[in-house]
């Protein structure tokens, strides 16, 4: 067997070291320190949020989110069902209800068209997914709940560096949430962001995010004494992370770059094979500007990905399936309920496929992992004609 191919490698953009060994001399380990504010200036400035704070994970921010819009028991909260737990979970734990509303079948992102039939009285916030890199159909949400007033979450977990129509991920609900998990393009091992675009929450953001202090402002030499003043909780992150995580942001462009290389490789090697009808791949919808987080493949149906995930392993790539539909799970079904049918849903979880995609990946090995997953597809349609 020839070497393994992983699912996903960290790119080290090259001051990682250097920057950590600042960090360490400077004897600042805690958060709200030199490295943390460089970070968050430095996506204020590629967002153009007005602030984004640093958290240890996208589920922190998320769970920030849920705290700073008062969500809490009985409110109801729209959401895709193909997304990772953390969406729901940062909302479930408050005592809300996720509302879970099937997707698009062209890029998998909620369907805009059926969010309004989900809207009940109890409806008190949105919480879109931008799948793979890939904007939801921003303007038609954005209208839809300024005319209901529902606030917009922006689960923008996968979407560091993507746009819908020049606007930054994250940048365009009242509040969004990223990643730099070290499965993600820009990493920093476990680290998220909240970027707050709505002006009003930004005095309780920051309480919020330090225990339900104003430690901030005593800091800052605002206040005599700290003193407890709302919910909160540990929701900063230590100078080490954000340390590792500047060197990666200020590279975020060039890591981008490397990404759109590999993936439109990807595009072009699956285009013949997606004629036969063998596979679909990935669609760009108009005002979508990705980051090229992921790249994927949907297979004809569950038996078709499933033979080709196995072969794909027994070749020594890691491909992999993504999300399980959060209300077939035993806490969807607890905490969520389905509104309508999620057959979309349900077929894309059954039929996708996940493949490597990371900076250093080259051009022979796209080529050899293209010839084994199409070649497995092709050999399972033609097993399946032949039945």
């Amino acid at each position: 067997m020839a070497d393994y191919i992983p699912l996903h490698r960290a790119y080290i953009a090259g001051r990682e070291l250097e920057y950590l060994a600042q960090a360490i001399e400077n004897r600042r380990l805690s958060g709200g320190g030199g490295f943390t504010a460089r970070c968050e200036r430095q996506l204020e400035q590629a967002s153009g949020a007005p602030r984004a704070m640093l958290t240890p994970s996208c589920t922190a921010a998320l769970e920030m989110a849920a705290i700073l819009l008062d969500i809490g028991a009985g409110d109801e909260i729209i959401m895709p069902s193909f997304t990772f737990p953390s969406t729901a979970n940062a909302f479930a734990l408050r005592g809300a209800v996720p509302v879970f509303v099937d997707i698009r079948r062209d890029t998998l992102n909620i369907d805009e068209t059926l969010i309004e039939a989900a809207i009940t009285p109890r409806t008190r916030a949105l919480c879109v997914v931008h799948y793979a890199g890939v904007a939801c159909n921003m303007d038609a949400i954005m209208k839809l709940a300024e005319r209901r007033g529902i606030a917009v979450i922006e689960d923008a977990a996968q979407g560091v560096g993507a746009a819908f129509r020049g606007r930054a991920l994250g940048s365009i609900g009242a509040l969004g949430a990223l990643s730099f998990h070290a499965t993600k393009s820009v990493v920093a091992g476990e680290a998220g962001a909240l970027l707050i675009n709505d002006r009003r929450l930004l005095g309780r953001a920051e309480t919020i995010r330090d225990k339900g202090t104003n430690s901030a402002a005593f800091i800052r030499g605002e206040v005599d004494r700290y003193q407890w003043l709302d919910i909160g909780s540990s929701f900063v992150t230590n100078e080490l992370t954000a340390a590792f995580l500047l060197a990666q942001i200020e590279q975020r462009q060039k890591i981008a770059a490397a990404r759109r290389t590999i993936w439109a490789h990807y595009q072009d090697a699956f285009a013949a094979w997606e004629r036969q009808g063998v596979l679909r791949r990935p669609t760009l919808p108009d005002g979508a500007e990705p980051n090229w987080e992921l790249y994927y493949i949907l297979l004809p149906d569950a038996a078709a990905r499933d033979a080709v995930l196995q072969a794909a392993r027994r070749q020594g790539i890691g491909a992999t399936f993504h999300y399980q539909p959060l209300h077939l799970s035993p806490a969807g079904r607890r905490f969520g309920r389905a509104s309508g049918s999620l057959a979309a849903t349900e077929s894309a979880a059954q039929r996708l496929l996940r493949l490597p995609i990371w900076v250093g990946l080259e051009p022979a090995t796209i080529d050899r992992i293209v010839e084994v997953i199409a070649g497995a597809a092709a050999a399972q349609q033609l097993h399946v004609r032949a039945g």
